[in-house]
C-alpha cells in the first residue's frame, strides 16, 4: 500500500495536496484533525463528528493509558469501536505530558517513571511499552515515545533531548516492526522530530528520523511559548530537508490563521484542542475574526455567529441564544460553540485545498489576513 501520494503542489511555497492512507481509510490532506484526549472529542458526539466528516482524529495515549485503561479499551474492540467511532485515529505518544507535567515525572535514558496526575500512583513508560499501548488501542498511527525540551532551553539541553528522542525512536522503531511484521492491515508509524529552535538540530532529528522508514513524520516541540515568527522560521527550517512522500504532521497548532502559516511550509497534518477550548470559554470562530458570545454587545444580536457559515448551529441559531446559553452554563451551549468551531477549521482547511488546487494558494491567504486585519 501507497501510503501517501502528493497530488497538488503551489509552485510558490511548499504547499500542497494529497491522499494519506490508512488501514481504516484514505484521508485528504492537508488536513485538520480534532482532539479526543480522552476518546471524546470534547462536548461533541461521534454522530457531530459524522456530520463533521471527521475521518481522522487524535487520541491521547497517556491519558487513555491511565483512564479507563488498555485492558478495557482492547477487550471492547480497540478504540474505535469504544468509542462507536469509524474513522481513523492517531495516538500521540505521551512524550508532550512528560514536558507539560515535569513536576510529576523523572527521566532516565531508559524510561520515564511519574506519577498519576489522577491519583498519584505510580507509572513507568518505555519506548517500547508506548508502542505497546497504542497496539491495544488498536490505533492506526502511532507515534515513538519523545521529551519535548522547553522554551527557551540551551543549545546543550535541546542537544540532549534530541540524542534521547532518536535513542528512544530507535526502540519504537524495532518494536514497531516486531508487532506489524506478519499483519496484512498495519498501522502507520510516525516517529517525533524534535531539535527545539536550532535549525541544525531539527536537520539532524529529520535525517535521522528518515533512517527508521517511517510512513509519516511528526514534528513536535512546537507552541511551547516561543513567539510566532520564531515558530514559522523553526518550522521552514525543518520542513526544507525532508522528502516529499513523506507526510509532515505539526503537532498541537491549530489557531485559523496557524493553518494557512503551516501549510504554506509543507505541513500536511495539524492537531489542536483550541477550537473547543476556546467553544467552551464562549468564543467562536468566524471569518471576520472571532467573537465572545458572552461579552454584553450580543447579548439581544439576532445574527448568526458567522452569516457565511453552513454548519447546523449558524442555521439555527442566533448569538442572542448562544450568549444566554453560555451566560447560563447551559451544556447545549458547549456543544454548540464547538461544534461550529470544529466546522470552521475543518471548513477553512477545505478552502486552503482548493486554494493549492486552483494555484492561487498565495492570493487567498492574503485575502484572509486582510480581512482578519480589517475587522480590527
Amino acid at each position: 500500500m501507497t501510503v501517501f501520494d502528493v497530488e497538488r503542489r503551489d509552485p510558490r511555497t511548499r504547499a500542497r495536496t494529497g491522499t494519506l492512507r490508512t488501514r481504516r481509510g484514505a484521508v485528504k490532506t492537508p488536513i485538520f484533525m480534532p482532539v479526543a484526549t480522552q476518546g471524546s472529542v470534547k462536548a461533541l458526539s461521534q454522530e457531530d463528528l459524522d456530520t463533521l466528516d471527521a475521518r481522522l482524529i487524535l487520541a491521547n495515549s497517556y491519558h487513555l493509558y491511565l483512564r479507563p485503561g488498555c485492558d478495557l479499551v482492547q477487550g471492547a474492540g480497540g478504540l474505535a469501536k469504544f468509542m462507536g467511532y469509524d474513522g481513523a485515529i492517531l495516538t500521540d505518544s505521551g512524550g508532550f505530558q512528560v514536558w507539560s507535567l515535569a513536576e510529576l515525572r523523572k527521566l532516565t535514558d531508559e524510561a520515564v517513571e511519574f506519577k498519576s496526575h489522577i491519583d498519584g500512583s505510580t507509572h513507568r513508560l518505555t519506548p517500547e511499552s508506548v508502542i505497546d499501548v497504542q497496539d491495544r488501542l488498536g490505533s492506526d498511527i502511532w507515534t515513538a515515545l519523545d521529551e519535548c525540551p522547553p522554551y527557551p532551553c540551551s543549545e546543550s539541553k535541546a542537544l540532549e533531548a534530541l540524542e534521547r528522542t532518536e535513542r528512544w525512536a530507535v526502540r519504537a522503531a524495532a518494536e514497531f516492526r516486531r508487532r506489524v511484521a506478519e499483519r496484512d492491515e498495519r498501522p502507520l508509524f510516525f516517529p517525533i522530530l524534535q531539535g527545539s529552535q536550532s535549525p541544525a538540530l531539527r536537520r539532524r532529528a529529520g535525517e535521522h528520523a528518515l533512517g527508521l522508514s517511517p510512513d509519516g513524520l511528526c514534528i513536535g516541540g512546537m507552541s511551547v511559548g516561543e513567539p510566532k515568527p520564531l515558530l514559522w522560521d523553526t518550522l521552514a527550517a525543518t520542513t526544507e530537508h525532508l522528502p516529499e512522500e513523506k507526510p509532515r504532521y505539526l503537532m498541537g497548532v491549530g489557531a485559523p490563521e496557524d493553518l494557512w502559516e503551516a501549510v504554506e511550509r509543507g505541513v500536511d497534518m495539524l492537531d489542536c484542542v483550541f477550537p473547543t477550548r476556546v467553544g467552551r470559554n464562549g468564543t467562536a470562530l468566524v471569518r471576520d475574526g472571532r467573537v465572545n458570545v458572552k461579552t454584553g454587545r450580543y447579548r439581544s444580536d439576532q445574527l448568526p455567529l458567522d452569516p457565511e457559515c453552513g454548519c447546523f448551529v449558524c442555521k439555527r441559531y442566533s448569538r442572542a441564544y448562544l450568549s444566554h446559553l453560555m451566560r447560563s452554563e447551559e451544556l447545549a451551549g458547549y456543544r454548540y460553540l464547538s461544534y461550529h468551531n470544529v466546522h470552521y477549521l475543518m471548513d477553512l482547511m477545505k478552502r486552503i485545498r482548493a486554494a493549492i488546487e486552483s494555484g492561487r494558494f498565495m492570493e487567498e491567504k492574503a485575502a484572509f489576513f486582510d480581512r482578519l486585519l480589517a475587522s480590527k
